[in-house]
């Protein structure tokens, strides 16, 4: 079905406005899935928050046209998926990386962290990013670490003496 000029622009700003406040995307090329396989890959997305969508290239260049994901434009030839996170870095290459386990025909072309270009071979370590709670629980960790070593340091004398008064106790029980 061929779309009107005024389709084409609705999809075109739709995408532009995703590209615009995402951190990052993936382009996959999705011949051979299936339509369950797709509307399976659909729902995964939702329920991540990920934007997926299926664009005509020449559309999909002109969305991404003064974005971070420009960079991307070189890779989108054939039939592409597109996948914007909006919240985490991890979250499109996430879900790829996840789908592509069980359906091989899922083949990622490229991906874009931050306006940066990442080949395909990237994915695995781009999905391996933490998510917000996790590096948040990392940092805290971290900052923590120092306190609570001094903390354990300046108990150990203390339970050093408790330990030694609690060893001659039961060694004088033991020799009555």
């Amino acid at each position: 079905m061929a779309l009107s000029l005024e389709d084409k622009k609705a999809i075109v700003t739709e995408v532009s406005n995703v590209a615009g406040a995402s951190v990052s995307a993936v382009t996959a090329d999705y011949r051979g899935l299936t339509v369950s396989e797709m509307t399976e890959l659909r729902s995964n997305a939702r329920s991540q928050g990920v934007y997926l969508r299926v664009v005509r290239n020449t559309l999909a260049k002109r969305a991404l046209q003064g974005t971070d994901f420009e960079c991307l434009n070189d890779k989108l030839s054939g039939p592409v998926i597109l996948a914007f996170a909006k919240d985490e870095p991890s979250g499109a290459a996430r879900l790829i990386r996840d789908f592509s386990k069980g359906h091989n025909n899922l083949e990622v072309k490229a991906l874009a962290v931050g306006g940066k270009f990442y080949e395909a071979s990237s994915l695995d370590a781009v999905a391996k990013l933490p998510n917000k709670e996790e590096a948040i629980s990392q940092l805290m960790s971290v900052i923590i670490a120092p306190i609570t070593k001094f903390v354990r340091t300046l108990a150990e004398p203390h339970t050093k003496l408790v330990r030694t008064f609690a060893a001659v106790a039961d060694k004088k029980k033991a020799e009555q």
